[in-house]
């Protein structure tokens, strides 16, 4: 990768993008967006300016779908790859379910990240998953955070109400108000937002609480105007020579005359996925209720890729059941063509090419249509366009004057605006060059980049003095300095890092002649306040790392930014209500007070008797509880997430952050630190611990130093060549 260009990292999360023949309309994940990503994706990196971009995305290996998306890189272009990261395990399922999911993304990107050698100069999420990682990485780096949001779930929710949904039934189906809670926070957080339309803006955004916050510019993405050519170009000549666009025609002829008697009449083409707001019915029912129309032309209604209807999601064979329905209710039968598949990559251009030919019309009748990437492919290849007012269209149709917007609730105005088109001539030449001429000049990817790439250069000589505000806690730039590092010191505070000042001073100022190196943190029992409140006390400064609650909270640097990966991970399987109601039962545990007590730690008092300990073990193991318990100081017991504890906590954050465990030293004085000095990191026990340790000695990589406190720790530092290289113990 060249070094003096930008390198920009775009998400759009789930799964189903390939390079070659994406598969449009296979489901409701595969719509326009993913077109326009890899579009994207490729006309930034021919951009001069730019030396890499990455579209990332959720690694699938599954029987169901294609190997293709098992591939973890995939080139586009010299400069434009797909990188895969898998999170959520392998099954491809749908984006609405990704939630859950998405902190595992962003800790697995940090690993991708690290490993390339270069920190992206820009992350940009696409839909609101896509802006969710997208943001949080940004966070992390301190780096620029740019969103399309392609659709919102405010709006959408709104149009699902009035479809007679209840908001039951759309969070069952779509977790739509978790996603209008992200969505509202990335509006707040990004420092650009493109949208394709200012209708998005107006009737999508607005509906926010954050919406006055939002940085927005209208960005309309561009088309291909080289596959998308004209339907009268001389591609088509018999001398041409281009023999796949050929075959593509015969393909297509041979499949629709399949369905028509007077295959010689124009005729109105749909192209969209099987999804309900697309108002495939919408369309069918003004092409069935209108006989003088289906004399005039026949209908062709491509509906995304299908093998058995029966086997699909429940939303894409409702729709397609419902087609099949209007289409034997009004007998449409040698009129209306329905066919099963087709390929995006080489059949879609020469069909509005034959559409066109045929002095056809396109029809896009959806309930809402956000942008409408398809009505601009059919315009630049000269086909006339009948819309939904409702979204993008209004724009598409303000700047190119190629068609009329319809009411698409209204059968008979989505009728009559196609009889309008079909039966006058001169009408219809106007709209088709028009569309042909304005899409070149409104539409195109290089005019698309020149203005992205314009308002992030803004954002870039912005950035820095957003970095200097850390009271507004959006940005740390923690991140840059975790993957320039290679080794991590993780101390214990009472007792290990706390104890003789003069020793701590010396240990400070050998940690910061060695920052380029060695980050640093603290393990504590202590939660996040408390931690703050005797680090100040001992003049401190906030170290790289917190491990606060006995290994259940991570924080990180000068913002005190949440590890929101570690919560997800130490989450699964804990059931904190039932531990306490089986607590209960043991009178000689003493409940500690209410301030010590976390979302993930249920502290007690308890005596230091071991036969009292193994019932606290038994009362919790016959329910099959899973837990992590510690003891320390001989009256401290703490209970944890099975996954939770402090050296569960540092093995994490060195698989997250790319610093081998070899390349870990921690260092200790109590019980409560004994699952963070054993294993393969480099272990250091100052000399005046608690007698808990005992039993670690003799172990292998663990370091009894003969000196206290933090001057164990700078000993521990030399024992282990810390500072000069990496021992192995």
């Amino acid at each position: 990768m060249h070094s003096s260009g930008l390198y920009l990292q775009l998400f759009s999360i789930h799964g189903l993008i390939r390079g070659t023949s994406p598969e449009l309309g296979r489901d409701a994940d595969t719509g326009g967006q993913v077109k326009y990503v890899l579009e994207l994706a490729r006309s930034l990196a021919a951009h001069p300016e730019v030396a890499q971009v990455d579209l990332v995305t959720r690694l699938i290996a599954d029987k169901t779908v294609s190997s293709d998306y098992s591939r973890p890189i995939e080139p586009l272009s010299e400069k434009a790859r797909i990188v895969r990261i898998q999170c959520g395990g392998r099954k491809y399922i749908r984006k609405e379910l990704l939630w859950s999911h998405l902190d595992e993304m962003v800790d697995k990107t940090l690993k991708f990240i690290k490993a390339f050698g270069r920190v992206p100069d820009v992350f940009h999420g696409h839909y609101a998953d896509g802006g969710y990682v997208a943001g949080e990485l940004a966070r992390i780096f301190g780096s620029p955070f740019i969103f399309t949001g392609h659709s919102m779930g405010a709006h959408k929710k709104k149009t699902l109400l009035e479809e007679g949904l209840t908001s039951e039934e759309i969070n069952h189906r779509c977790h739509i108000d978790h996603r209008i809670l992200v969505e509202d926070r990335i509006i707040k957080d990004a420092e650009q937002i493109f949208v394709s339309t200012n209708h998005e803006i107006d009737k999508q955004y607005s509906l926010y609480a954050n919406f006055k916050a939002g940085r927005y510019q209208v960005n309309p993405p561009g088309i291909d105007v080289e596959t998308f050519y004209p339907h009268y170009a001389p591609q088509l000549d018999a001398d041409a020579g281009d023999e796949t666009t050929r075959q593509a025609r015969v393909v297509l002829l041979r499949e629709l005359h399949r369905f028509w008697v007077s295959p010689e009449k124009p005729f109105i083409l749909a192209l969209c996925r099987p999804d309900q707001r697309k108002n495939i019915a919408g369309l069918v029912t003004a092409y069935g209720e209108d006989k003088e129309l289906q004399a005039i032309a026949n209908l062709a209604i491509f509906a995304g890729i299908r093998k058995n209807i029966a086997e699909m999601e429940e939303n894409e064979r409702n729709v397609l059941t419902e087609m099949l329905l209007l289409m034997d209710r009004y007998d449409l039968y040698g009129k209306l063509a329905i066919p099963k598949k087709h390929d995006f990559s080489i059949e879609v251009p020469e069909l509005y090419r034959l559409c066109a030919d045929s002095y056809g019309v396109f029809v896009n009748s959806a309930l809402v249509e956000p942008f409408g990437l398809t009505l601009i492919e059919a315009a630049s290849c000269g086909l006339p366009i009948v819309a939904t007012r409702d979204g993008g269209p209004t724009d598409i149709i303000a700047n190119c004057d190629n068609g009329i917007l319809i009411d698409p609730t209204n059968s008979r105005e989505i009728a009559s605006a196609c009889k309008s088109i079909l039966v006058d001539k001169d009408l219809w030449q106007r709209y088709s060059q028009n569309g042909i001429n304005r899409v070149q000049r409104h539409y195109s990817w290089p005019s698309h980049c020149e203005r992205s790439l314009a308002a992030i250069a803004k954002v870039l000589t912005e950035m820095p003095a957003v970095q200097q505000s850390e009271a507004s806690g959006r940005k740390t730039a923690i991140g840059k300095r975790l993957t320039a590092v290679n080794r991590m010191l993780i101390s214990d505070i009472d007792n290990t890092l706390i104890g003789d000042d003069d020793s701590l001073k010396e240990l400070l100022a050998l940690l910061k002649a060695n920052a380029g190196n060695i980050c640093w943190g603290v393990a504590t029992g202590r939660c996040l306040a408390k931690t703050m409140h005797i680090l100040e006390e001992h003049a401190v400064d906030r170290p790289d790392i917190l491990i606060c609650s006995v290994g259940t909270e991570i924080y990180y640097g000068a913002t005190l930014a949440p590890d929101k990966g570690w919560h997800r991970h130490i989450a699964y399987r804990w059931r904190p209500d039932e531990i306490r109601e089986r607590l209960k039962t043991l009178d000689f545990l003493e409940i500690q007070e209410p301030e010590k007590q976390k979302p993930f730690k249920i502290s007690y008092y308890l005596e230091d008797d071991p036969e009292l300990l193994a019932m606290v073990h038994q009362t919790l193991q016959t329910k099959k509880i899973r837990y992590h318990l510690v003891y320390s100081h001989g009256q401290f017991l703490d209970i944890l997430p099975y996954r939770a504890s402090k050296g569960k906590a540092i093995r994490y954050l060195s698989y997250k952050w790319n610093i081998p465990l070899a390349a870990v030293m921690v260092c200790g004085d109590s019980g409560n630190d004994a699952s963070m000095l054993r294993g393969d990191t480099n272990g250091l026990v100052v000399a005046n611990y608690s007698k808990e340790l005992e039993e670690l000695r003799g172990m292998r990589r663990i370091f009894f130093s003969k000196k206290e406190y933090a001057a164990g720790i700078i000993d521990g530092m030399l024992h282990y060549d810390f500072i000069g290289g990496q021992s192995d113990g």
